[in-house]
Order: C-alpha cells, then sequence, then structure tokens
C-alpha cells in the first residue's frame, strides 16, 4: 500500500484505497483505468497540496506508461504526463521522486524524438529560452500576417478553423475532460472566515466557445484574487469582473470575432477590454439548462456580450427563466454546498434584493486540472 509521507495528514480510507487501486491498475498494464480512478475519484478526496501532488504524480506514472504502450498516441499521452508531474511539482517542489521520474521520463522523450511541449522549448522554467525569444517574434509577425490573409480568403467566417481546432482531443486536449477548481474564501455562518475549494467540470459539447474562454482566462491568471460582487440568496453568486471586481468589467480571454456584443472582421476594431463571446444558446437550441450546481456566463441584455463575468447556481435553485439567454457551460461536481452556503451570507446595499456581501468573498485563486 502506498501511503502518505510522513509528518503529513493521512489520506482518507477512499483517497488511499483510489491510490491502491490507480496504481495496481498500472502494475497490470491499465493506465486508462488508473486515470478514470485518479479523476473521478481520488481527486475530489484530496485535502492538501501534499495529497494532490501525489495524485498528479500518479497520474503522470499512468500517462508515462500509456505513452509506452500506445505508439501511435506517444506524443501526446508523454506530453500530458510530463505536464502532470509539473503539477505535482508546483504542489509539492520538494517532492524528490517526482522530480526523478519527470527528468526520466525526459530523457526518454528526447531518446524518442518527443518534445516536452507540444512545441519545440521556448520556456525553460518560466523564462524565454533563446530560440524562444527569437521565434516568438518571428512567429508573430508572420502569424499576425498569414492568419488574417488565409482565414478571411478560405474560411470568412471562421467556423471551420473553429471546427478544425475542437473536433478532435489531439488538436485541443484542454477543452476535453477539463475541471476548473475555484478556491474560494468567505465569512461562514458563525462569523469566522474560511477557504473551501469548488470544483467545475467544464462541458466543451454543449459550449466550446464559453469553456475555451473560461480556460484561457483561468489559465491566464485573471481571475485570481478577484471577488464575488454579486449574491443574492436562494438565486446565484456572481463573479470574474477581471477589471473592476464590482460588476462594470469584465471582457473574454481572447479574441473570439466580437466587439460589445457586435460581430467584427478584426481584433484590431476595439481594445480588448471589448472583447465579448458570441452565445451559446437560444430560444429554440438552449444547450445546458440552468439547474442547480451549474455555472452559467454572465452578460448584459444586448445577446453576446459575456466576457469574464460568470455566476454559480447553489443547491437551493433552479432560475429556469434564464434558458436560452444565458450560457450554461459547466457542472459543479464538488463544493456546491459552499456555493450554497455563500449565497446565504448577509447582504447589503441599494438593489433589490441587496446583493452586495457584507463581508468579501473573494477567489483567491483558479487552476485548471485535467
Amino acid at each position: 500500500m502506498i501511503s502518505c509521507p510522513p509528518n503529513i495528514m493521512p489520506a482518507s480510507e477512499t483517497l488511499q484505497k483510489a491510490w491502491d487501486e490507480a496504481n495496481l491498475s498500472i502494475e497490470n498494464g491499465e493506465p486508462e483505468k488508473a486515470l478514470d480512478i485518479l479523476r473521478d475519484i481520488a481527486w475530489s478526496e484530496c485535502k492538501n497540496d501534499t495529497q494532490r501532488s501525489q495524485t498528479s504524480r500518479y497520474a503522470a506514472d499512468a500517462g508515462t506508461l500509456w505513452g509506452e504502450m500506445d505508439v501511435n498516441a506517444q506524443k501526446r499521452r508523454w506530453q500530458k504526463a510530463y505536464k502532470n508531474y509539473k503539477t505535482a511539482l508546483d504542489f509539492n517542489p520538494k517532492d524528490k521522486e517526482t522530480r526523478r521520474r519527470m527528468n526520466k521520463l525526459a530523457s526518454m522523450m528526447d531518446e524518442n524524438g518527443v518534445s516536452i511541449s507540444s512545441g519545440f522549448q521556448m520556456f525553460s522554467e518560466g523564462n524565454p529560452t533563446p530560440i524562444g525569444i527569437l521565434s516568438i517574434v518571428v512567429a508573430t509577425m508572420i502569424f499576425l500576417t498569414s492568419f488574417k490573409v488565409v482565414t478571411e480568403a478560405i474560411d470568412p467566417d471562421g467556423i471551420g478553423l473553429w471546427n478544425a481546432l475542437t473536433e478532435d482531443e489531439s488538436s485541443n486536449p484542454v477543452l476535453l475532460n477539463s475541471t476548473v477548481v475555484l478556491e474560494i474564501s468567505y465569512v461562514d455562518s458563525t462569523d469566522t472566515r474560511i477557504e473551501v475549494d469548488v470544483e467545475i467540470e467544464m462541458k466543451p459539447d454543449f459550449a466550446p466557445i464559453h469553456v475555451e474562454n473560461f480556460l484561457k482566462l483561468t489559465s491566464d491568471g485573471k481571475y485570481d484574487n478577484t471577488v464575488f460582487h454579486r449574491i443574492i440568496d436562494d438565486f446565484m453568486i456572481q463573479g470574474g469582473d477581471i477589471d473592476h471586481l464590482d460588476g462594470r468589467g469584465g471582457y473574454a480571454g481572447q479574441w473570439f470575432g466580437y466587439c460589445d456584443g457586435q460581430e467584427k472582421n478584426s481584433s484590431n476594431d476595439c481594445d480588448s477590454s471589448s472583447w465579448t463571446i458570441p452565445d451559446e444558446t437560444s430560444a429554440e437550441n438552449p444547450g445546458l439548462l440552468h439547474e442547480s450546481c451549474t455555472i452559467s456566463m454572465a452578460k448584459t441584455a444586448p445577446p453576446n456580450t459575456g466576457g469574464s463575468q460568470f455566476f454559480l447556481i447553489p443547491e437551493d435553485s433552479e432560475p429556469h427563466h434564464l434558458d436560452g439567454i444565458h450560457t450554461v457551460f459547466g457542472e459543479i461536481v464538488s463544493g456546491c454546498n459552499h456555493v450554497t452556503a455563500i449565497s446565504e451570507v448577509p447582504t447589503t446595499g441599494s438593489q433589490n434584493p441587496p446583493s452586495d456581501p457584507v463581508n468579501t468573498v473573494q477567489l483567491k485563486n483558479a487552476y485548471i486540472i485535467v
């Protein structure tokens, strides 16, 4: 049985069992089964960074084996495994065993001509390599020139390009099987400030643009140290204003063809602070509905005005009057009880009902697990 290192809070029985079953699956040559166990059971049972690090390491071990077994997909499996080792080290930088395994995988990748990342390495430990600096400059100039010419000539609406990017896992893997973890700090009913985790499983099959936008903002750190500025009991909690932290700002994580809800030909047609995303819902095809424990895109009344703001729906709310208007793009798979508790914190303000939280509800950190 593989357990936590000494002097570390012991794993729960469920987590320990999941670790043991995952490692047994790896030993039996069933890496995909191991990854399913780690993703579906182990991750939600992790209570601290050491446990998250260990779970990420086991996922990397499984991915390494899968790459050895599946030569046709070896590059993708190993690159993802290497990323999981890096994640494990982010959680626990002093873990020498993880670093040893990561270095071993790096050697295997080098011997088989597999790059560490999906392209050549432009960054090392967060710093650009010399070739990276040159490549960034050259590639940016070429890309900006050729992308506009080619896409406008072949596909003026960009629809074919979007479909090509999202049609399979190998072309855009981050869209699939991704979960975003929100680390939230709030004052509970006992007047004690606590920190909780809320895990949201993305639903790219229903709202791929919204998912990509949310993941982009998350990976860029835009949501870190923001707040939930609007809270209404029995309804929702709203956050994601990356500009003013009060509901007046926010914008899309990248260019999706819209400026303040108006379709435009180029990202140069407006400042990036005006970038918005197209709706992926309608009265005829609402997509996912506003059930309890879901996440939906906040926006103004006109269509296609979503940016970075979002709202989480607690356990005691099902605002179906928003179906077909706002796009639901994920499901809260862990921590929805915390969302419910936050929706019940004291509020003030001139709104009806008052929606300004008396005590700050802070989104301290948001990160992606795959």
